[in-house]
């Protein structure tokens, strides 16, 4: 269990496959007396408001079950909105103090994204484990295997503010088609793995599908103030031909790097979470080009630069904030 003051691991950077965001969906739960299934899955980590309440009780950003006067435990079924490898899970207590579960558990399955929970063949994938009352508590996951359904369960009854299932996505890429793909986009199994700073937004954000929604919505790091530059490495979703780069700065107007560079690398068998930039023998393969604010840019790849790769690196100069990074191209599964 990881409180609030202690390192945060490596696999809480990865991306939250059971986001709203991303499709995820709280499907069933056995009790929601005090708040239902559905924040769990909503940004965030919930707020408190002291003095709002329902008819059934005090208000909260989370799901709460009823007081439990019976044997057994509760439990939420919840599809992912991405299936894909789990590499930890963040069963987030904030602001469920004295009302939290002693302990929880998670389940996994494998099945249609329309199948009913009673359908699903379930594997422990989380054991039981104690939870700390207003905090993240943070488990890694053992398995390697591709879930599309998860199952928490809490013991006896109580409250969670947010659940999180954080890994990468693992499609069903085809390269038959002419059209070229998003590597680096989450829902194609591309994650951002590295990167030198995240202060004001977090690096996966720039590989959400979709357009950003605002200058949150991306990733930023702090104002540099010495020598250096910033730096995001990402983990495309297959190994890949890539034939044009988008360096997104919408909503970034003040804030927007003055320049940025692109390298990448074939390392197929480099670790996720452990993964080391300078055990990679980098490429330069689109060199620094000026960056305007607020808008889309496009660096389309010489032929013989073009892979294939696993990894790519976004480099800024010096700081600043891009929205999205998209690297269009095709899977290469030689």
């Amino acid at each position: 269990m990881s409180s609030e003051t202690e390192n945060i691991p490596a696999f809480a950077n990865l991306v939250d496959l059971a986001a709203e965001r991303l499709g995820g969906s709280a499907l069933e739960a056995n009790d929601e007396f005090f708040a239902p299934k559905e924040n769990l899955l909503k940004p965030g980590r919930g707020v408190f408001v002291p003095d709002k309440y329902t008819d059934r009780g005090k208000w909260m950003d989370g799901w709460e079950t009823r007081r439990r006067r019976d044997e057994g435990h509760d439990w939420c079924v919840i599809r992912l909105g991405r299936p894909g490898v789990i590499r930890g899970l963040d069963i987030d207590t904030n602001h469920f103090i004295g009302n939290q579960p002693e302990h929880a558990s998670v389940d996994a399955a494998v099945g249609r994204q329309d199948a009913a929970p009673d359908n699903l063949e379930w594997t422990e994938l989380l054991p039981k484990v104690s939870l700390g009352p207003g905090c993240r508590n943070l488990f890694p996951a053992e398995s390697e295997r591709r879930w599309t359904h998860l199952r928490l369960n809490i013991y006896p009854d109580g409250g969670v503010a947010r659940f999180r299932a954080y890994g990468y996505a693992v499609p069903s890429l085809r390269n038959g088609s002419d059209d070229d793909i998003d590597l680096a986009c989450v829902t194609n199994g591309g994650v951002a793995i590295l990167c030198s700073d995240q202060r004001f937004g977090q690096m996966n954000n720039m590989l959400m599908p979709g357009a950003p929604v605002n200058m949150g919505d991306g990733w930023e790091t702090q104002r540099r103030r010495g020598p250096g530059f910033d730096w995001a490495v990402v983990r495309l979703g297959s190994r890949a031909t890539i034939n044009r780069f988008e360096v997104d700065t919408t909503h970034f107007k003040g804030n927007y790097p003055g320049r940025c560079s692109i390298e990448a690398c074939f390392a197929p068998g480099a670790p996720l979470e452990d993964f080391d930039a300078s055990t990679c023998s980098w490429t330069e393969i689109i060199s620094e080009k000026a960056l305007e604010p607020d808008r889309v840019h496009t660096f389309t790849l010489s032929p013989g630069r073009r892979g294939p790769f696993t990894h790519v690196r976004l480099n800024i100069f010096p700081d600043g904030g891009v929205a999205r990074f998209r690297a269009f191209g095709r899977p290469d599964n030689d």
